[in-house]
């Protein structure tokens, strides 16, 4: 297939995107008035992807729509539309003593690629993101969620022919691998490519591509309980940590325990076995939580169990001496995407913050905030555990670039 004409047909659309806000504001909120009038459609389209999937695959929950997931994705859409623009924005702006005034101005990305998995949301999110910020959208979902991407482009095409806007603006590339490898290698058409989905997925795009890559998605979360934590936070913040959604990145992989709050681990695991949630424990916590654990959950976890993205009802727990010791552990096993402390040392929570290297760090909260919509960003393309261009939730400003203006009257350089 001459993949090249999706590209080409993408360029184009950029170059007609610069719209005047209350257009594009428009466009979104009838978008998402579109995704909730037809939420009958979209869950039966997403039942044909859904029967094709093992219920016990922890995609299948990320794949899974509902008339409330469909309304929680069409207020995000209306959020992303009440959001000021960056576009135009003045980053700084000043006059040399040639004369020449240099204007630093926020301008869009261009043309965005995104490979994802399982996840029909992020057709919807990476259209708003990127229309509102004059960026056009060239999207690679897997074929396990074919029939729910079809759907949801339909809607936003129907919407953009309404207003008489280049439907090439949103490209929703074919299912199979083929598209995968002609987006890899879009040199010259895609300005940048963000993959969503599985460490395998992340790693494949940045090994193969030959385009820009923005690093998101993956997730080894930690959170620290040291000895001064409030016992009563802790427990609850674990369990939404933990079980709030266990498919998403932001959830809590392994619980990393100060010794001396051994004793107090059943208390914190109680609300954990209600949810049937596997543990593999370190030696020392299992010798605490055997008499009081359903022994059906319970394991003695391996090496390979730390630094593990489980996306399941399933949890490491680490215990350590000291805070420097967890640190070392975090280190070692982290993404780098949200990690976490409990505790009620001043001191211990500012090492804590300043040494742990990730794009979000938490302290006396639950990671499941790590959010787009959470940090009032209003939706997110991803969640970049990179350190260049954009970290963490990637909103508007993180899908746009910037260029130099440049104001004369004759200046020549000598």
């Amino acid at each position: 297939m001459a993949y090249h004409i999706y590209f080409e047909n993408a360029v184009a659309a950029a170059r007609t995107l610069n719209l005047a806000p209350d257009l594009i504001n428009a466009v979104l909120l009838d978008v998402a008035k579109a995704a909730v009038s037809q939420t009958t459609i979209l869950l039966a389209e997403n039942q044909k992807d859904l029967d094709r999937m093992d219920p016990a695959d922890p995609k299948y929950d990320r794949l899974k729509l509902t008339a409330d997931r469909i309304a929680a994705i069409a207020a995000d859409i209306k959020n992303v539309a009440g959001l000021e623009s960056p576009l135009g924005k003045i980053l700084s702006d000043d006059t040399r003593p040639n004369g020449l005034q240099i204007t630093k101005l926020r301008v869009p990305l261009g043309v965005v690629g995104v490979i994802y998995e399982a996840r029909p949301n992020v057709t919807f999110d990476v259209f708003a993101l990127c229309f509102k910020t004059g960026n056009t959208s060239i999207l690679k979902g897997g074929s396990d969620a074919e029939f729910s991407n079809k759907a949801i482009i339909k809607i936003i095409h129907d919407v953009l022919q309404q207003y008489r806007i280049d439907v090439n603006a949103a490209t929703l590339l074919p299912p199979e691998r083929e598209a995968t490898e002609a987006l890899l290698n879009a040199v010259g058409y895609v300005d940048v490519l963000i993959p969503r989905g599985s460490q395998g997925l992340i790693d494949y795009v940045r090994i193969n591509a030959k385009v820009p890559v923005i690093e998101t998605g993956a997730g080894i979360v930690h959170t620290y309980l040291d000895e001064t934590a409030d016992l009563q936070k802790a427990a609850a913040i674990i369990d939404n940590a933990k079980t709030r959604r266990v498919s998403v990145c932001n959830a809590l992989d392994c619980l990393i325990i100060n010794s001396a709050r051994l004793n107090e681990l059943p208390f914190l695991a109680l609300p954990l076995a209600s949810k049937g949630v596997e543990l593999y424990a370190d030696k020392l916590s299992f010798a605490f939580l055997e008499s009081h654990y359903p022994a059906w959950l319970l394991h003695h976890a391996q090496p390979e169990h730390f630094g593990t993205e489980f996306l399941s009802m399933k949890m490491a727990i680490k215990t350590v001496d000291n805070m420097e010791e967890a640190l070392v552990h975090i280190a070692k096993n982290s993404s780098k995407h949200s990690e976490a402390i409990l505790s009620e040392n001043p001191q211990h929570i500012e090492a804590f913050l300043n040494r742990v290297d990730a794009a979000a760090v938490y302290v006396n909260a639950s990671t499941a905030f790590t959010d787009g919509a959470q940090f009032g960003l209003g939706a997110e393309i991803g969640i970049s555990t990179q350190k260049l261009h954009a970290r963490g939730p990637m909103g508007l400003e993180e899908l746009t670039s910037y260029k130099w203006i440049v104001r004369g009257e004759g200046q020549i350089r000598n």
